[in-house]
């Protein structure tokens, strides 16, 4: 029974991997169907979030089984509870990915994004992955330094929304108010994925040491 109840617990964390894994891909095709005006991509982002869904729900279903019946203490306690938490904060970076694929939609054969925040908007991308790739890694890992560095890392992508936000607000935007909501909108949908990621590393940390870390972003850890 200890031998299944550890490879319960193993297939938990696999399960969080591999819900980040799809986490970062799902942005980074996001942000290809954005900027590419790709819209049989950004199609293929949206029906894909139904397998993160589905993953999600299903390592809810395992988890909650092994509190019913193992009665988990102590780090094994914190193992369970804290990966529901962690599914929680990946199956809504799933959503902000999808966010991303509609707002590509919503304005095909548009191009939602000015030609000049192309650069901006695709780093903000290339960030928003790097940072779910080392939540996965952390997940799979639980090396403290690297998830307490996530929030180092996040500082990148503050500094993107910032820039981001600047460029709106400069008297010399010359696109439509519409087309500054598209911006404004996917700056956040990507500052709040990464918020998300950060969110992961904190949790982990809280699993590996009991303790938490610094307070989460604003809406993450509800």
């Amino acid at each position: 029974m200890r031998v299944i109840y550890r490879e319960e617990l193993d297939a938990i964390t696999q399960g969080l991997e591999q819900m980040a894994r799809l986490a970062d891909s799902a942005i980074g095709r996001a942000t290809a169907a954005l900027l590419d005006v790709d819209l049989d991509l950004a199609e293929g982002v949206i029906s894909a979030d139904d397998r993160l869904d589905r993953l999600q729900r299903e390592l809810e279903d395992r988890a909650i089984a092994v509190l019913a019946r193992q009665q988990p203490v102590a780090t094994e306690l914190r193992t369970v509870v804290t990966a529901l938490r962690i599914s929680a904060d990946l199956e809504r970076s799933g959503d902000l990915a999808v966010n991303v694929a509609k707002l590509a939609r919503r304005r095909y054969p548009d191009q939602a994004v000015p030609a000049e925040l192309h650069a901006t908007v695709l780093e903000m991308g290339h960030v928003a992955q790097r940072l779910m790739a080392k939540a996965a890694d952390v997940i799979a890992t639980r090396e403290l330094t690297v998830a307490l560095g996530l929030e180092g890392d996040d500082d990148a992508m503050d500094d993107l929304h910032r820039a981001l936000f600047r460029r709106l607000l400069d008297d010399r935007w010359q696109h439509s108010v519409e087309s500054a909501v598209d911006i404004a909108l996917a700056g956040r949908f990507y500052e709040r994925f990464a918020d998300h990621a950060v969110s992961v590393g904190r949790r982990v940390v809280y699993l590996v040491t009991g303790a938490h870390a610094e307070p989460f972003p604003p809406g993450v850890a509800d």
